[in-house]
């Protein structure tokens, strides 16, 4: 028989993997709508567009794809419904992303892309509110050392867009590498060292200066925010303020990237409507947050187990259950009668419960339950009332 396995690119995430990734996505939603961001969702399945798609015929014979970014999407959804959407349009959008690309470290075939963006409105003021988002976002997570760097593409104006493009790998490939590569896609040496140059001593605008006095009066000092000359994002659509979050004594790159992109909902669905936003590394960042021991520890989300001295005691059993459920607290029995208490402990800890309620018969005699503490092994025998207060406090 053939062992069924993962496809190339793809990833099972068991409860613990799970539930750390549900803890990030509830977090950034928090901030997101802390800001007045809504939420946004657009279909798996999407027109075939570039090469990389996941492409294949619907039932109709249609050529249709998996969602490969949320850029495309979103800028058809801003053009179709933008005589209803309030203008400047805040949204945000958690999905899954599909790319047939060849898997390497880092990089799946299927991942959660994470993005913010406001649209319909052309001020700075725009890419600042968008840029503090993001480093809100890392400050609500708990990182101390999490720095925006920012450029505007306007100061670029005159430099080749080939020349852009190796100028944003000057942290991978060094200043030899960026001018080696300029001379490579066929930039005259002196000419190639002329373009690192002029780009090297930029200095900020006003733009820039008024995105940064915003973020200094919205509660960022100046550790969380720089300007960067040589920062260039090679987008091609980027067309004013650019910027990435870097997290100091991370070493996989940066974990957010946004710019301005007033062209592109023009370009993708014919309609001139300006726009500002990023995309977050969900797994980049997920990992970061837990190498500074930023996520708590998960194994379930149960908090007690009830187990059983006997199967007589199920229905008894049930009514507590039934007790901590109506209080929020996340209960579980061990669905089965004939299953020994051992049993149900060892499993209780194998699955990382924190408490279980025993009942026996001393128990329903006196109308209490057992409260065991799975990590220190004390145990009390309490009124159900009692318990929950000392749950709910825990």
């Amino acid at each position: 028989m053939t062992k069924i396995q993962t496809l190339k690119g793809f990833r099972d995430f068991l409860p613990k993997e799970a539930l750390e990734r549900q803890w990030l996505k509830r977090k950034i939603e928090e901030v997101f709508e802390l800001w007045g961001f809504d939420p946004m969702e657009t279909p798996t399945l999407e027109p075939l567009g570039e090469q990389l798609f996941f492409k294949f015929k619907d039932n109709a014979g249609r050529e249709v794809a998996l969602r490969y970014d949320q850029t495309v999407p979103t800028c058809r959804v801003v053009a179709e419904y933008a005589q209803i959407l309030p203008m400047p349009f805040r949204r945000y959008q958690i999905q899954p992303a599909f790319r047939a690309e060849k898997p390497q470290k880092g990089r799946y075939r299927e991942f959660v892309q994470c993005d913010a963006d406001i649209f319909g409105e052309s001020s700075y003021l725009a890419d600042a509110e968008v840029i503090g988002l993001s480093l809100e976002i890392y400050r609500k997570l708990g990182f101390k050392n999490a720095c925006v760097s920012v450029n505007d593409r306007e100061l670029l104006v005159g430099i080749p867009y080939e020349a852009i493009v190796s100028i944003d790998k000057l942290d991978k490939i060094g200043e030899m590498g960026v001018i080696r590569e300029m001379i490579e896609k066929g930039i005259e040496r002196d000419q190639a060292i002329k373009f690192f140059k002029q780009v090297r001593d930029l200095k900020p605008n006003e733009k820039i200066n008024n995105i940064f006095a915003y973020l200094k009066e919205t509660g960022f000092d100046s550790s969380w925010y720089k300007f960067e000359p040589t920062l260039s994002r090679s987008f091609s659509y980027s067309t004013g303020p650019i910027w990435e979050v870097k997290i100091e004594g991370f070493g996989n790159g940066s974990v957010l990237g946004g710019e301005r992109y007033d062209d592109l909902v023009s370009k993708i669905a014919g309609v001139e409507i300006p726009g500002t936003g990023f995309g977050l590394g969900f797994d980049r960042t997920l990992e970061a947050c837990l190498q500074f021991g930023l996520v708590p520890e998960f194994s379930t989300v149960s908090k007690v187990l009830v187990c059983l001295m006997s199967g007589e005691y199920f229905i008894n059993g049930l009514q507590i259950m039934k007790a901590l459920r109506e209080v929020d607290i996340v209960t579980e029995i061990y669905p089965s009668k004939e299953v020994k208490i051992d049993k149900q402990l060892k499993y209780a800890n194998k699955k990382g419960i924190p408490y279980v309620v025993i009942i026996g018969g001393d128990e329903v005699q006196a109308k209490k339950i057992s409260l065991k503490n799975m990590k220190t092994g004390e145990q009390e025998t309490l009124f159900i009332q009692d318990a929950i207060k000392k749950l709910k406090a825990k």
